[in-house]
C-alpha cells in the first residue's frame, strides 16, 4: 500500500509497539498528527510545554522498560526537547524524539522555526537522522527504535520535513533486519575478562558492589543478588541503582556519594575490591578521584567500554551486556562469608547513623518521606527533581521492587518531577506514583498538572516546600557565607488553590502529626492529588561530601539526642 510519510511514521510506530507517545503539534509537524487521528490505537498525550514532552517520555521509558516517544514540531519545538533529551543521555533512557522540520526546499535558507536540530541535539542524542526521503521514513524508524533500546540506551532523534510528511507517497514496505554500519551491541564478555574478575573477587576479604543503573536496565538485579548472596558481597547503589536490591535486603548498605550514607562511604574508603556493576564512576560516587577507594582493586562491568578506565583505574575490565557477564561470572564466584567485614559495617552503621532522624518538634522533610513511605509499604513508585529532596527521598524512601525509583542524575534536571511521574503513570496505569518535589521545580513544570488531570494519572505529588531552593541556599549556607542571593522565595503560589484551579484535591500539611493522615487521603483519592507540605525552611542535607573532596572531609549531622 502506498502512505505518506506521515503515515508511515504511525505504521512504524505500531511496527515497533509504541502505543504511547507525548507531544504537542505545530506547523511543520502537523501532517504527522493528521495521520494520528486514524491511528486510535496510538494514545497521543498532549503536554503544555514540549519538555514535559521529553521528560514524560523518559519516565515512561524507566517505568516500563519500553522505549518512551515524544513528538514537536521544528525550531522551539524542538528546541524544547533539548534538556529532556540531555538528560535522558545521560542517564541512558531509551527514548525516540521526532520532530518536524521545515520543507526540504527551504533548510538551510533561515525560513520561520527553522532550526538545524539535528546539529544542536548531535552532543546529546546517540544518534540523529534528518529523512530527506519519504522512502527512507520506515527503516529511520526502526533503526532509531533499535539503537534507542540495544546496547547501552539512549534517546535517538528522527528529523522530517514538512514535506516529506505530506508530499509524495510510496509503498509502506517494514524492514525485515536492522542494518546500522558500525553498530555493534556486546553479548557476552570475553571469558579472560571474567576469569580475571572472578579471581579477584574470590581473593576478596573486604569486597563491595556498586550497582549502578545498569543493574536496572539490563534486568540483572536477580544475578546481582544471587552473586551477592553466594559471594556474601554487602551492595552500595549509586544513585540511578536505588531500587536493583529491595532497600530491606540485609545486604544493601543503601546509596553513596555526595549525600549518601556515611557508612557506606566509609566502606568504600575501606574496602579491598569495588565491584562496579553498570556504572560510572562519577565525580558525585568519587569525589576527588585521588582518594576513591585508595586500598581497593576496582572490577568494572560495563556495555560501554569507553566507561572501563574513563574515570578510575580498573584491574579488571568487563565489557558486555550485564545480564549476561552476570551469568558468566555466577558460576566462577565461589560460595564465601565475610563475617568479619559484615560485623564490622554494623559497626560502622552505629557510629555514623546517617538514616536516623532527629526528633524535633518542626515539619522535617526526611520525617515526611520517611512517613510517607511507611505508609505506602514501599510500593508503587517514587519520582523526584533535583535537590535537596531529591537526596532525602534517596536515603529515606524504602523500594521493594526494582524501576521503583525514577530521577535525574547525570543531568540533574530540576523540574522533571512533574512530567517525568505523569510519564511513569501512564506507562503503568496500575501502580500510583509518588511524585517528590521541591517547591522550586515544581513550579518550572506545574503546567503539565493540566496534562495529568487530562489523561487521569494518578499522580500524588508531594511538595517539600521550603520556599526556597533548597540546594543552592545550603550551599550558600556553607560556602558562601551565608550569601542567600536569588535563592529565596517571597511570592510562592497557594498550592493547594493551585489544586483546586486544576479541579484536583489539594491539602495542606504544617504539623508532624497530619502527615499519615494526609498521606491516606492521597492515596484513597482517585487521580492526581497536590500535598503542600509546610517543612522547615533552612534544613541542611547530611551527610555531605563537599564537591571535589574526598570521604575525609565527610560533613556528618552532629549527632542528635534523640532520634525517631
Amino acid at each position: 500500500m502506498e502512505l505518506t510519510g506521515a503515515e508511515i511514521v504511525c505504521e512504524s510506530l505500531l511496527k515497533e509497539g509504541a502505543d504511547v507517545c507525548f507531544g504537542l503539534p505545530g506547523g511543520a509537524v502537523l501532517p504527522l498528527y493528521g495521520a494520528l487521528s486514524s491511528y486510535p490505537v496510538i494514545r497521543h498525550i498532549l503536554v503544555r510545554h514540549e519538555q514535559a514532552a521529553a521528560m514524560a517520555a523518559d519516565g515512561y521509558a524507566r517505568a516500563t522498560g519500553k522505549v518512551g516517544v515524544c513528538l514537536a514540531t521544528s525550531g522551539p519545538g524542538a528546541t524544547n526537547l533539548v534538556t529532556g533529551i540531555a538528560a535522558a543521555q545521560m542517564d541512558s533512557v531509551p527514548m525516540v524524539a521526532i520532530t518536524g522540520q521545515v520543507p526540504r526546499h527551504y533548510i538551510g535558507r533561515d525560513a520561520f522555526q527553522e532550526t538545524d536540530v539535528t546539529g544542536v541535539t548531535l552532543p546529546i542524542t546517540k544518534h540523529n537522522i534528518l529523512v530527506m526521503d519519504v522512502k527512507d521514513v520506515a527503516k529511520a524508524i526502526k533503526d532509531a527504535f533499535h539503537i534507542a533500546r540495544s546496547g547501552r540506551p539512549g534517546p535517538v532523534l528522527v528529523d522530517i520535513p514538512r514535506d516529506v510528511l505530506l508530499g509524495e507517497k510510496t509503498e509502506f514496505i517494514w524492514p525485515e533486519t536492522n542494518n546500522v554500519p558500525g553498530y555493534k551491541v556486546p553479548g557476552e564478555a570475553p571469558e579472560a575478562q571474567v576469569a580475571a574478575a572472578a579471581e579477584l573477587i574470590n581473593k576478596a576479604e573486604r569486597p563491595l558492589i556498586m550497582a549502578g543503573h545498569g543493574v536496572l536496565i539490563s534486568h540483572a538485579y536477580g544475578l546481582m543478588a544471587e552473586i551477592a548472596e553466594k559471594a556474601q558481597i554487602p551492595v552500595i547503589t549509586t544513585l540511578l541503582g536505588i531500587s536493583a536490591i529491595p532497600s530491606d535486603h540485609e545486604l544493601n548498605l543503601g546509596m553513596s556519594g555526595m549525600h549518601g550514607m556515611a557508612y557506606a562511604n566509609i566502606a568504600i574508603d575501606e574496602a579491598d575490591l569495588i565491584i562496579g556493576l553498570g556504572m560510572r564512576f562519577d565525580d558525585r560516587v568519587t569525589g576527588r578521584i585521588s582518594d576513591f577507594a585508595p586500598n581497593a582493586k576496582i572490577v568494572h562491568v560495563d556495555i560501554d567500554a569507553s566507561e572501563v578506565d574513563k574515570n578510575v583505574r580498573t584491574d579488571a575490565g568487563v565489557v558486555g551486556d550485564l545480564k549476561a557477564v552476570l551469568g558468566q561470572l555466577l558460576p566462577k564466584v565461589e560460595p564465601n562469608v565475610h563475617i568479619d567485614w559484615l560485623r564490622h559495617l554494623e559497626e560502622l552503621k552505629e557510629q555514623h547513623p546517617s538514616h536516623k532522624i532527629r526528633k524535633s518538634d518542626e515539619l522535617l522533610p526526611q520525617f515526611v518521606l520517611k512517613r510517607l513511605t511507611e505508609t505506602t509499604q514501599g510500593r508503587g513508585i517514587v519520582v523526584t527533581g533535583v535537590g535537596q529532596h531529591q537526596m532525602w527521598a534517596a536515603q529515606h524512601c524504602m523500594f521493594r521492587e526494582p524501576n521503583t525509583f525514577v530521577t535525574s542524575g547525570g543531568l540533574g534536571t530540576m523540574g522533571f518531577e512533574v512530567p517525568a511521574a505523569l510519564g511513569a503513570q501512564v506507562g503503568r496505569p496500575d501502580t500510583v506514583v509518588w511524585s517528590v518535589c521541591g517547591d522550586g521545580g515544581f513550579q518550572m513544570t506545574m503546567c503539565d498538572i493540566a496534562t495529568a488531570v487530562e489523561s487521569g494519572a494518578d499522580v500524588k505529588f508531594a511538595v517539600l516546600n521550603n520556599t526556597s531552593l533548597g540546594m543552592v541556599h545550603q550551599l550558600q549556607d556553607v560556602f558562601f557565607d551565608k550569601d542567600y542571593v536569588a535563592s529565596e522565595f517571597s511570592a510562592n503560589p497557594d498550592f493547594v488553590k493551585i489544586a483546586e484551579a486544576y479541579g484536583i484535591r489539594g491539602i495542606r500539611v504544617t504539623k508532624q502529626e497530619e502527615v499519615v493522615d494526609a498521606v491516606q487521603q492521597a492515596m484513597e483519592t482517585a487521580g492526581p492529588v497536590i500535598v503542600d507540605f509546610m517543612v522547615k525552611p533552612d534544613e541542611t542535607v547530611f551527610p555531605f561530601i563537599p564537591s571535589g573532596q574526598s570521604v575525609k572531609e565527610m560533613l556528618e549531622e552532629p549527632a542528635p539526642q534523640e532520634t525517631l
